[in-house]
């Protein structure tokens, strides 16, 4: 089929040279000048997207948020909401503005594999932006202006040089937590990127220490908070202490917006929390004190890890330590050390109860109503789902392995079918479960924000009922000391970023680990791991 352009217009160009006119239509003027005045933004101040987005409501804080970035954070901004509040609306809403604006043209949205799906849906269906997902290999995305892509695949060599060769307007960043660490290969990929505009969303820009805040906010603004040595020497005191922090916290909120779920106006469902304390029988309490002694046994080859690692998954479940002892069995070098692991795993081997999942079933059987369980190891997550079938309850699997179809089906499945949800980690991020009141944390992690995660996959909005959150401790383990750890992080977090929403105890209780007899005898120095473990 051939294309020709029209002539037709020469014609009518020669007529009205003949005629001399007409030369000009009064009212298709006055209709183009009209539809140009209504397109023109005079004041920079106040927002125009949200009279195009009538299908949205936004929330207060939502608008206000979004105005901010623009009128006084120059469209960079850490957006750090807690979570269920809607940092995504939010992104869309500045991205939709400044496109408006004609300030932005082309934009490359970095985020979570797990949630490609979600962000283009809520780009496309709710704020009209034509943005596409780029999933696969050999995707043209510099020829697309709007560009959701996983973070993984971005950074890839592939990719990397193609990126870097576009002119985005804006960066958006999901999960930006993830960034904390400079020494990445994320990090500086992301540290190479040209961003006129940017915007980092997480509801945790502190996980373990104020190093992380420096660094992310070092993306946004180079030079805002100092070099890293002099902010090294400013703000920190000690080994969790800070000075200045108040300064420190004004210095922060210039480019950083957090709202919290008291402050919104919205009636919130309570959060109840609890800490509950597991005593070991005997039995367990033997063998766990034979992996205490491994390291005066055997030789970990410098790496006081494992130490630590093998005393949390006891804490966990003997499947879960089992695994590891059988690895570490293949690397010792004498048969003395290789028979007393063997001597621990024939111990193990007898151990007919887990203390844990008899508390575990204990709640479950007062609840009576759907619970999600957090573990994170897999072998305990499989252990888990055999013992509560033991029981008569109904579960299913939640993990990283599995496929986006999978977890989309698993969740289904709880939903519909399943009194219970077993996940690792990876259920903490990117999964919705407001028809769920009851969350377990079967072990406790190392870092506060995962917990708060967790947590926020129930108790966000939308959520009719109020939530309780259990977690199992067992005394005179690491796990005392892992409450004390996570205390303190708790506490800068709250000095830097500002007040949490109950994650150990409800704040009016008394802490059950305040009694003297709720002495950890694990030191972490003993095994050089306050460095690796954010206690420092």
């Amino acid at each position: 089929m051939m294309i020709e352009k029209s002539s037709g217009w020469k014609e009518e160009f020669a007529r009205r040279l003949n005629e001399g006119g007409p030369w000009d239509d009064w009212t298709l003027y006055k209709m183009a000048y009209d539809v140009v005045k209504d397109q023109l933004i005079t004041d920079f101040s106040g927002l125009q997207a949200p009279k195009f987005l009538t299908n949205i409501q936004f929330l207060d804080h939502q608008i206000d948020a979004a105005r901010t970035v623009i009128e006084k954070m120059n469209g960079k901004a850490i957006l750090a909401d807690e979570v269920g509040l809607g940092k995504t609306i939010e992104a869309g809403l500045i991205l939709k503005e400044y496109i408006l604006r004609g300030l932005v043209k082309k934009a490359l949205i970095l985020v979570p594999a797990s949630l490609l799906t979600q962000w283009v849906d809520e780009l496309n269906g709710k704020f009209s932006i034509p943005a596409i997902g780029c999933r696969k290999k050999n995707v043209p995305f510099e020829q697309y202006d709007f560009v959701v892509m996983s973070m993984d695949m971005a950074k890839r060599s592939l990719y990397r040089e193609k990126i870097y060769e576009q002119d985005y307007d804006m960066i958006i960043i999901d999960e930006a937590h993830k960034l904390k660490n400079n020494k990445t290969q994320t990090y500086q990929f992301v540290q190479g990127l040209k961003k006129k505009f940017c915007l980092l969303l997480t509801a945790t820009p502190i996980q373990n220490n104020i190093f992380e805040i420096f660094y992310l906010v070092s993306l946004l603004k180079p030079g805002h908070l100092g070099n890293i040595e002099s902010f090294q020497a400013y703000f920190r005191k000690g080994k969790n202490g800070l000075q200045e922090d108040e300064y420190l916290k004004e210095l922060v909120n210039q480019v950083m917006i957090r709202n919290r779920r008291q402050d919104t106006g919205i009636e919130w469902v309570g959060r109840h929390v609890e800490t509950i304390p597991i005593q070991l029988t005997e039995e367990e309490q033997e063998v766990y004190g034979m992996i205490e002694h491994l390291k005066e046994r055997i030789n970990l080859y410098s790496n006081s890890f494992v130490m630590t690692t093998l005393l949390k998954e006891m804490c966990s479940s003997k499947e879960a330590a089992y695994l590891t002892l059988i690895k570490l069995k293949e690397k010792v070098q004498s048969r003395e050390e290789r028979e007393y692991i063997d001597e621990i795993i024939e111990k193990m081997s007898q151990l007919d109860v887990n203390s844990k999942a008899e508390k575990t079933y204990e709640i479950i059987q007062k609840a009576k109503e759907k619970v999600i369980i957090f573990t994170e190891y897999r072998a305990t997550q499989l252990y888990l789902q055999w013992y509560l079938y033991q029981k008569g309850i109904k579960s299913v699997l939640f993990n990283g392995k599995f496929s986006k179809n999978k977890r989309d089906w698993m969740r289904k499945l709880f939903q519909d079918y399943a009194d219970v949800l077993i996940a690792t980690e990876s259920g903490g991020e990117g999964i919705n479960l407001q028809f769920c009141h009851h969350v377990i944390n079967f072990d406790l992690p190392w870092n506060p924000m995962k917990i708060e995660q967790r947590i926020g996959r129930v108790h966000r909005f939308g959520q009719q009922s109020d939530v309780y959150i259990y977690n199992l401790a067992i005394q005179n383990t690491i796990e005392d000391r892992i409450i004390d750890l996570l205390t303190n992080k708790i506490d800068v977090f709250e000095k830097i970023v500002g007040d949490l929403d109950d994650i150990l105890t409800n704040k009016v209780e008394e802490r059950i680990y305040n009694s003297p007899n709720f002495v950890s005898n694990f030191h972490f120095e003993d095994y050089g791991l306050e460095d690796q473990l954010g206690f420092t």
